[in-house]
């Protein structure tokens, strides 16, 4: 892998984390590849604690970049190296993710300036994107306003879901990264929101 360091220790003993990471596995590792692809060396970058991003968390260990991250398995991947600095966001700690939520976490959001911030969602409609909880949109929505670039991962089977609480309308997306298997209708609605879209296995992206 880029840098020659490759996570292989154990994932976190989190129920609710490792039932989500065992969903659409391969799905997401090919999501998550193709983003490691977006992230240049030097950047300052924020990641989320879905489990595509952990899967991309992975595959971006050892490379020379900066981490902000609101999640404890996230954060933990990278003292495997010493090649990157890891910003960990306090707050709340939503024991079934293993994320720091709320106020805490989202001033020190506002204090902070990153090139991207990569997210993921638990649904996608025509209104925007979706997540379960409500304390994770409010720092979400902190994150992607700390961000110039705004990149979210997601499979295939999260568009036309839709969940609790919507993160942000179609528009405030900058790039989109999914699997192959999104149809030709939600491929249109994407460009036509002037998103970039990037799809794993495929050769023409964007």
């Amino acid at each position: 892998t880029h840098g020659g360091v490759f996570y292989t220790g154990s994932e976190p003993k989190l129920p609710h984390f490792e039932r989500s990471q065992s969903q659409n596995i391969e799905k997401k590792r090919e999501i998550a590849a193709l983003a490691a692809s977006l992230v240049e060396d030097g950047d300052t970058i924020l990641l989320d604690g879905g489990s595509t991003t952990y899967e991309l968390a992975q595959l971006l260990v050892g490379r020379t970049i900066q981490i902000v991250t609101n999640s404890l398995p996230v954060a933990s991947l990278f003292t495997a190296s010493s090649n990157h600095d890891v910003i960990l966001l306090g707050g709340y700690v939503h024991l079934r993710s293993g994320v720091c939520l709320g106020p805490y976490a989202n001033d020190m959001l506002s204090q902070l300036s990153v090139q991207r911030a990569i997210v993921s969602v638990a649904g996608i409609t025509e209104k925007g994107c979706f997540n379960s909880n409500l304390l994770l949109v409010e720092t979400e929505q902190a994150m992607m306003r700390s961000a110039d670039e705004v990149i979210v991962v997601a499979d295939s089977t999260k568009f036309g879901s839709q969940s609790l609480a919507r993160m942000c309308e179609l528009t405030d997306i900058d790039k989109l990264v999914v699997d192959h298997e999104l149809s030709a209708k939600w491929r249109k609605r994407i460009k036509e929101a002037g998103i970039e879209l990037f799809v794993a296995g495929e050769m023409n992206n964007a």
